[in-house]
């Protein structure tokens, strides 16, 4: 048994998987995955992927529905409950705000999104500002947990298509900086690499270029500056740890020797610069780094 849906204007061009959970239902991604993996998902009679771009008057027929969802699954039963004191703090981390967007300087340590359980992310504290009554934040690009910085975030739906765009054809320049372990060669200005991931079971190789500046240097630190050409998951710091340099606080993508640098220290990446043009009106946006960034720039270069 199988429900069709036709797709219309307001969602060209989303992703099917945004689609599937604002439409038919809001569950893990995971799980989305699986389905399609499944053939239960399908757009024109055709097998398709998470990643396909919906097309006006699109078909797309679900397969068993009643069978995908969890009996126990609760729609939004895990959303974070923003506290008055959070909300106050959020204010101090708006760079921007207007009526189509929010730009946010993102502190460490909390993820973009959240998942099937309950903790803190950025889009369910925001969700629970002023800056969203009545509106649903659209997410356009991601930064890791660990990593700090520049966060831009849409608040209506031809926004959010304009700007994933945007970053999808590279109109949108974002630059960053790093704390790194080592001295970095003094002739190293562009990395070039050839990552390698896996998608069910498939070998990927996907190429990676980054600009790269050195703004100070010691025998065993150097503070950098980083501009990514392309954006492949996890670009910086597996591009370091090919360097041989790899982001002090990176316990994922690093050497052995500096893997128990020191516990709990926080990722030192920072998204420091963001901008990009929209109508002939040129935004650019900075968001300075936190104070453990700034120590340790101080006491260590």
């Amino acid at each position: 048994m199988s429900q069709k849906y036709i797709i219309e204007k307001d969602y060209h061009n989303a992703r099917l998987d945004k689609w599937f959970k604002a439409k038919v239902l809001n569950i893990p991604q995971s799980l989305i995955e699986k389905i399609i993996r499944k053939k239960k998902i399908r757009v024109n009679k055709k097998k398709t992927k998470t990643s396909y771009r919906v097309q006006i008057k699109d078909i797309i027929e679900v397969f068993n529905i009643s069978e995908i969802k969890p009996n126990n699954l609760k729609i939004n039963s895990y959303k974070y409950k923003v506290s008055k004191e959070e909300k106050k703090t959020y204010d101090s981390l708006i760079l921007e705000n207007n009526d189509d967007f929010i730009v946010i300087n993102k502190p460490s340590g909390i993820p973009v999104q959240g998942g099937t359980r309950s903790f803190k992310n950025i889009t369910d504290l925001l969700s629970g500002t002023k800056y969203f009554e009545n509106k649903k934040p659209f997410i356009v690009h991601r930064l890791d947990k660990e990593t700090s910085g520049v966060l831009i975030i849409a608040k209506n739906r031809e926004y959010a298509q304009l700007l994933t765009s945007l970053f999808r054809i590279r109109k949108i320049h974002k630059n960053y900086l790093a704390i790194v372990h080592g001295e970095v060669p003094k002739n190293k200005k562009t990395l070039e690499d050839n990552l390698v991931l896996y998608e069910k079971n498939k070998k990927i190789v996907q190429k990676a270029i980054t600009h790269l500046k050195i703004l100070k240097s010691s025998q065993k630190y150097s503070l950098l500056e980083l501009k990514p050409v392309t954006g492949r998951k996890h670009q910086l710091r597996k591009q370091l740890l090919n360097l041989g340099n790899p982001v002090v606080g990176d316990n994922k993508y690093s050497i052995q020797k500096y893997k128990k640098f020191k516990k709990n220290q926080n990722l030192m990446l920072h998204a420091s610069k963001l901008k990009f043009m929209i109508n002939n009106i040129k935004y650019n946006f900075e968001a300075n780094y936190n104070k453990e960034f700034s120590d340790l720039i101080k006491k260590k270069l």
